[in-house]
């Protein structure tokens, strides 16, 4: 209306959508039961299984994860990291996503095993790569499926994304640091300055979410 210049009124102005009918909400995975999780799949070297591993205790989307190269992986280094760019294969959801996140806990033991493993690929996870794109749809239906036989029915693939979040919380990491390791956006002009935290900052809350230790805020 406005680029026609047409004098009218919008018949779908003051329309009310509610957003929440027909969704639901995915739970977060507790302590317990993500430490068993974990547990099992690190007793295989199945690479599907180590994928759920890496997701748990980095908080990556399964198609961030599932489009991993074996480049992106740094582990010689005191502060181990896995890169989180874009590639041809996939790319990422937001202008945020892309970040570099340290390895811990099991994400970096499964790190470790991926990359002795798979050497004739360049992909962590050539399985869910072997056309033009990452598929991610495939992964998550077998982890899906997984989940459910061993008795996390309640739960999906992306539900330790949303436990990423509350383990960070229950550390009192600082929301802005928690948005830069998960790849969600941060409010204001003044976040959009600099290059963000330091890997060492990040490495210490990543730390503190497998390992907890006292927050830098001393509370």
């Amino acid at each position: 209306f406005s680029e026609s210049g047409l004098e009218t009124q919008n018949p779908l102005s003051g329309l009310f959508i509610d957003g929440q009918q027909g969704t639901t909400k995915r739970k977060p995975v507790p302590l317990e039961a993500l430490q068993l999780l974990q547990k099992k799949c690190t007793e295989t070297d199945d690479t599907t299984k180590l994928l759920l591993a890496i997701i748990s205790d980095t908080g990556m989307r399964l198609g961030e994860a599932v489009g991993l190269r074996r480049s992106d992986v740094d582990l010689d280094t005191d502060c181990p990291v896995v890169s989180i760019v874009p590639h041809a294969q996939r790319r990422l959801k937001t202008r945020e996503s892309e970040r570099i996140v340290p390895l811990v806990g099991i994400a970096l033991t499964a790190a470790r095993i991926l990359l002795e493993q798979n050497t004739q690929s360049q992909f962590l996870f050539p399985t869910y790569n072997k056309s033009e794109r990452s598929n991610a749809n495939s992964a998550s239906a077998t982890l899906n499926k997984w989940m459910r036989s061993n008795g996390f029915e309640n739960y999906t693939v992306h539900s330790l994304r949303h436990s990423f979040r509350d383990r960070l919380r229950a550390v009192e990491c600082p929301n802005e640091i928690a948005n830069q390791l998960g790849g969600w956006a941060n409010p204001g002009m003044g976040s959009q300055y600099g290059d963000g935290y330091p890997l060492s900052v990040l490495q210490h809350w990543m730390n503190a979410i497998v390992q907890p230790i006292k927050p830098v805020s001393g509370k």
